[in-house]
């Protein structure tokens, strides 16, 4: 098993017995002559990427948290800020070097092995190690990022959703709204009886450009709100996902998680989970204290333009991603009570779209859900997968991380 930055969630590294390869020291990145694409190692991370290539003139696709891996997000998916203009991370990927189970090496591309390169992008962690990968990038063009943040209170709840939803229908979000982050928590500077509903916008150019899509979110009265221009590279610390905010530190605590996938929000769900949060503030401050009801979204353009059969990755159409996080001391006695919570509300936001099979991002489940969630509740794609485990993996020795066959 692979390990670089070690912020996966899932429980399947449970039944690890082997041999755990740490990547870090594979942290080089090599731009090409033509300044189309670059070279990253296999242990590179998306704060270390942005900033390399933002001081040299350029920008790539990568996830969010700074603190996460390039290459691992990449291989199951990779949602980011620059999706919308250029796609998933694996959608950027041109080549990949892997080392297979057996000790033999070789490279991934669109003409060599191309059948494990569909596999790569999207469930790749279940082949091999990639010890390097070359990917698209491009010139920096945005040179300032606006972003706004909004606490609002829970009273506001249907005013915010009809606002998203408006902003958001049909996955049709504006190129430049690049993210859009929602959390049900506790703040108790704002009120101890209730979680509030913090909102982060990041709109990829200037502030005058990106006033007009705010003026209905200006016009629900807020808590608190902050907002201002910033380098790209500067805006992880303006939306609390900077490798040193809270998001990307993970000693000695247990995170339990629940995920879904989403296209619209459903008013009459959010409004559920929202007032089952404010009971268990009255009846477990401590359990509310610890938990925090996620929903991101992404500008998603480039995104949907690419071809969903192309890449292993199965749910383009997903326009939000859900999340549940209990965060717990090692070995606490609210450990049942926050997986029971966790699972309720991941059944209420499956339940809020029905006709939709339920899935899980594969870079945020938990480990129980099982391939269907992960990686298409469609039969081919599932035997496709299969093929290439027994092709590449004939022993299935990578199956530690939400592995397509046990």
């Amino acid at each position: 098993m692979a390990y670089n930055r070690g912020y996966a969630f899932t429980n399947t590294f449970g039944s690890f017995n082997g041999i755990q390869i740490n990547l870090v020291n594979l942290n080089s990145i090599m731009i090409q002559l033509d300044g189309k694409s670059a070279w990253f190692g296999g242990g590179t991370y998306t704060g270390q990427v942005a900033n390399y290539l933002w001081d040299r003139g350029f920008i790539t696709t990568t996830a969010s948290a700074q603190c996460v891996s390039l290459l691992g997000t990449g291989l199951g998916g990779g949602y980011g800020d620059q999706q919308g203009a250029y796609g998933m991370v694996s959608d950027n990927f041109l080549q990949l070097n892997v080392v297979l189970a057996d000790g033999s090496t070789i490279c991934v591309n669109s003409t060599s092995h191309e059948d494990l390169f569909w596999g790569l992008k999207g469930a790749g962690h279940n082949f091999g190690i990639v010890t390097s990968a070359e990917m698209n990038i491009y010139p920096r063009e945005a040179e300032f990022w606006y972003y706004h943040n909004y606490i609002w209170r829970g009273d506001k709840l249907v005013d915010i959703f009809n606002a998203i939803n408006k902003l958001t229908a049909d996955g049709s979000v504006p190129l430049n709204m690049a993210v859009n982050y929602g959390t049900f928590m506790m703040n108790t500077t704002i009120s101890t009886e209730e979680p509030i509903i913090l909102w982060t916008f990041l709109y990829s150019g200037p502030a005058e450009e990106a006033r007009p899509y705010f003026v209905d979110f200006d016009a629900i009265e807020s808590a608190w709100d902050d907002s201002g221009e910033l380098s790209y590279v500067d805006i992880p610390s303006a939306r609390f996902n900077s490798v040193n905010d809270p998001l990307c530190q993970k000693a000695g605590v247990d995170k339990l998680v629940t995920t879904a996938g989403l296209q619209v929000y459903n008013l009459t769900t959010e409004q559920e989970i929202w007032n089952r949060f404010k009971e268990r503030v009255a009846s477990n401050p401590d359990l509310a204290a610890s938990a925090f009801i996620v929903h991101e979204g992404y500008s998603n353009q480039a995104v949907l333009e690419h071809n969903p059969d192309d890449s292993a990755y199965p749910f383009r159409d997903d326009y939000h991603l859900m999340m549940f996080q209990g965060i717990l001391e090692p070995n606490s006695i609210l450990k049942d009570e926050m997986w029971e919570w966790a699972w309720e509300v991941k059944d209420m936001w499956n339940a809020g779209q029905p006709g939709r099979f339920p899935d899980s991002y594969v870079n945020y489940a938990n480990g129980f859900e099982g391939p269907e969630e992960w990686y298409g509740n469609v039969p081919w794609r599932l035997e496709r997968l299969r093929g290439l485990k027994a092709k590449y993996d004939p022993n299935n020795r990578f199956r530690f991380f939400n592995p397509i066959v046990d």
